[in-house]
């Protein structure tokens, strides 16, 4: 099992990956660790060295689930998955989970750096359906369509039993 999950931050792409992972005991890939410089905020990779993490995963592991927001990996890991699953919750849902997002130690040095960027993270999320770059609407609904494999897109926040 191959399970590439997108969508916006604050989509519930984190949960359900690893509820997948553990459910499946599946290898997992957060792409924000392999796109972000380790202990800094917001200072990204270049990109070859991301593209090589990202195929090296995939190479090393049988089974996965990877998931993210950046549009031009999760198109270079689609054609590596066996299910595509686009969380596409609507960008008020997202928002509302960024401000209950407990602090996420591996991104921040504390609870007060990630709150002082929530500010930038929410403007950026509501501004999803209306971007043009990889990481919008319009990308990942470019992708989700043109996958040919199987594939499922869930507008509401799904559970896994």
């Amino acid at each position: 099992m191959k399970v590439l999950v997108f969508g916006n931050s604050g989509s519930g792409k984190s949960s359900y990956a690893r509820a997948l992972a553990g459910l499946h005991a599946l290898e997992h890939l957060d792409l924000d660790t392999i796109v972000w410089e380790p202990g800094q905020v917001a200072v990204q990779r270049p990109a070859d060295v991301i593209a090589t993490a990202l195929q090296a995963f995939i190479a090393d592991h049988r089974q996965w689930v990877i998931e993210g927001c950046y549009g031009e990996l999760v198109q270079a890991a689609a054609a590596h998955c066996d299910e595509l699953v686009f969380l596409n919750p609507g960008v008020e849902a997202c928002l509302a989970n960024n401000a209950r997002r407990p602090w996420e130690p591996r991104k921040y040095a504390s609870r007060e750096q990630q709150d002082a960027m929530l500010g930038n993270l929410q403007a950026w999320v509501a501004d999803y359906c209306h971007r043009n770059d990889a990481w919008s609407y319009r990308h990942h609904r470019c992708i989700f369509d043109a996958h040919p494999g199987a594939k499922i897109e869930h507008t509401s926040m799904p559970f896994i039993a």
